[in-house]
């Protein structure tokens, strides 16, 4: 005779729903701790029990169940164990479940496939999320209904986060706009407005956001409770993009209107106390630093995203400083940074490296304050975030050589390291950027082209094919595209190879390796041409006799540029053809003095300064005696040098004049 335990529990499970998980679990538990059942109804007695326990949201108990059951209850209950790793947070053991079972192998995995989906969702592998939810979009046998929507709306989550991430190259062209469908649930419409603003389109983000409110607030699916529960991330991005777009008295507004007692996930409720500092960070930042320190502490796996966290560090850091904790943010900054082996390029790191720049220097900025950071790079050669700053200082006071040669020498002190870890933080595309923008800025097109072929070698010797590696090999094949040198061409067709084996379909790469092996190396070039556009297609509208007719456009040249001689007329003429074409310009007659007399001579002395003429009288006693003494007219002094005794030099002295210029006579005595 069957156990009535177990009677109890497959009568409960062969009822078409089972809305009473509490009963299910009671059911289970007392089958299991009959010593009557064994083999197969142990079993399912074990597995109802942890699936009842994760209905009730209780994880840590479900996967004590599960350890208690031994190896044969974990092997049934892979997907429910994987389950409640994930919602406890553990995402490093969810992955390991997720491999031994061999999610990524057969289509009986469709349950363990969305887990899988995920759990890599929340550990920020998009790109792995992405591709899981659209093999699962296109595996349409065995899914259940009402899927294809869920599915919609976790796959344009992933490719919002990916743009977040800064990997638009990751999102397919026909998954970067809104379809239709999009546009027919507030969850996608939310996830479409989410796209827009990682491209900072605002003005599109708030029309969809709009969209997203009045959808979810017209749906008969949810009660008034859900309806709150769902409304509160979509005003918090309404106010958001409000504030983005300057319109603050929207975003106060919107929120006000959220009732923090209404939400439950501890993340959107930080987002949400966080923006609201906005307003008191501007009129009183030390109350704002006060309210920044009482945010509550996220745990679990309700956490922010990566770039959320980066910008939550980032406000408090800037409160920080507005309250003029510089001593204390500088020393966090040192003590934290110094450790550093090698230079790290998180986000968090670069910007407390920023931070302490600026504590360091007190918010200064200007020639004295670079002067007062060199000494600290020193200390700290490896934060990137002091490195950017000064850099940033340099270019601000227009003085790009010193911030180029500092970065050279950044660059020379990884490449000697000679590590790994050293050489990716050397061709790490941002650094890269940087040092090409400010090549650039001094026309150095031949340092610009090592750059980038130096970097794209780089990341080609990784197994990576997209990323970093992709990014840098498109940008470094652009630019070696415009040398003419064999070398460069053939550089730049190995990076546009490196591209096409990651992402066959990129038209960009195809069209840079036919240029890059169209006069070399034909039969790599052949392969491909049949996927370029045809001439015909691209000239397809374009009328060729009348751009010969109206001829070349040239640019005109700046006005200090701009020679005569050569300036082409808007007539097709030259400037001396012009003037011969015109006639002679009519002589201006000269004008004569009014006294003037042609038969009388010209003084020839005209052209000489007054007193410098023959005829020149100075007036006084004064003036003729500086007259006498002056060279011209006047008497020239005789002097003769006299040796003095013992050789002790000698001295000039005047010659005494005999007679004339009146010396020996008696001065005449004036009249009484």
């Amino acid at each position: 005779m069957a156990d009535p335990a177990i009677a109890a529990l497959n009568s409960l499970l062969r009822e078409a729903s089972i809305d009473d998980h509490a009963e299910a679990l009671e059911l289970a538990t007392a089958a299991v701790r009959s010593n009557k059942i064994q083999g197969p109804d142990l079993a399912n007695a074990r597995h109802t029990r942890v699936v009842a326990l994760l209905k009730l949201d209780r994880y840590d108990d479900a996967l004590r169940v599960i350890a208690e059951g031994g190896d044969a209850v974990e092997k049934d209950c892979s997907f429910e164990k994987a389950y409640a790793l994930y919602k406890t947070g553990d995402l490093e053991g969810a992955e390991a479940v997720l491999q031994e079972t061999g999610v990524d192998t057969g289509k009986s995995q469709r349950g363990l496939k969305h887990v899988a989906g995920q759990v890599a969702y929340r550990n920020e592998k998009f790109e792995r999320a992405a591709a899981i939810y659209r093999d699962l979009r296109d595996d349409t046998e065995g899914a259940n209904y009402g899927e294809e929507n869920d599915l919609r709306i976790n796959l344009t989550a992933a490719d919002a986060q990916l743009q977040w991430q800064g990997k638009e190259w990751a999102v397919p062209e026909e998954e970067k706009q809104p379809a239709r469908e999009d546009l027919e649930a507030f969850e996608t419409a939310y996830n479409a407005a989410c796209i827009y603003i990682s491209r900072g389109d605002y003005t599109k983000a708030s029309v969809l956001l709009k969209r997203s409110r009045d959808l979810c607030e017209a749906t008969e699916d949810l009660d008034e409770e859900e309806k709150k529960t769902e409304l509160v991330p979509i005003l918090v991005q309404q106010a958001y993009v409000f504030t983005k777009l300057g319109k603050l008295d929207e975003a106060l507004s919107l929120q006000n209107a959220i009732n923090l007692s209404d939400v439950s996930e501890t993340s959107t409720k930080v987002i949400a106390q966080t923006n609201k500092l906005l307003p008191k960070a501007t009129e009183n930042p030390f109350i704002a630093e006060r309210l920044a320190r009482a945010l509550p502490e996220i745990t679990g796996n309700d956490r922010l995203f990566e770039f959320q966290s980066a910008a939550l560090q980032r406000n408090k850091n800037i409160i920080d400083l507005q309250a003029q904790k510089f001593e204390g943010k500088e020393n966090t900054a040192s003590r934290l940074l110094s450790k550093n082996q090698v230079p790290d390029l998180s986000v968090s790191k670069v910007e407390l490296g920023v931070a302490g720049a600026a504590a360091a220097t007190k918010l200064a900025v200007g020639k004295p304050t670079v002067r007062e950071l060199l000494p600290l790079l020193e200390k700290r050669p490896n934060d990137v975030g002091l490195l950017l700053t000064i850099i940033q200082l340099y270019v601000q006071i227009s003085t790009l050589p010193p911030a180029i040669l500092l970065l050279e020498k950044f660059f020379a002190r990884l490449e000697e390291a000679n590590t790994p870890e050293h050489a990716d933080v050397r061709f790490a595309p941002g650094l890269v950027a940087l040092a090409v923008s400010l090549y650039r800025s001094q026309n150095r097109q031949k340092d610009v082209r090592n750059e980038l072929a130096k970097a794209a070698a780089h990341w080609r010797s990784k197994t990576e094919s997209s990323g970093a590696g992709a990014s840098i090999a498109r940008e470094a094949g652009i630019e070696l595209l415009r040398s003419s040198h064999p070398s460069d061409l053939a550089a730049a067709g190995e990076a546009f190879e490196h591209i096409l084996s990651a992402q066959p379909g990129d038209r960009t790469a195809t069209a840079g390796l036919v240029a890059s092996y169209a006069t070399t190396d034909f039969s790599k070039v052949e392969p491909y041409l049949a996927s370029l556009p045809p001439v015909e297609k691209l000239t397809q509208g374009v009328d060729v006799n009348s751009l010969i007719e109206a001829g070349v456009a040239l640019l005109t040249p700046p006005a200090s540029q701009q020679s005569k001689k050569r300036k082409l007329e808007e007539d097709g003429t030259t400037a001396p053809e012009k003037e011969k074409q015109q006639p002679a310009k009519k002589q201006r007659k000269r004008k004569l003095p009014k006294n003037y007399d042609p038969t009388k001579k010209p003084d020839p002395e005209r052209w000489l300064p007054l007193r410098d003429r023959s005829t020149y009288r100075p007036k006084g006693k004064k003036g003729k005696k500086r007259a006498q003494e002056a060279t011209q007219g006047g008497v020239v002094k005789e002097e003769e040098t006299l040796e003095l005794a013992g050789g002790a030099g000698s001295v000039k002295v005047e010659k005494a004049g005999g007679g004339g210029g009146g010396a020996n006579k008696k001065k005449k005595k004036g009249k009484k």
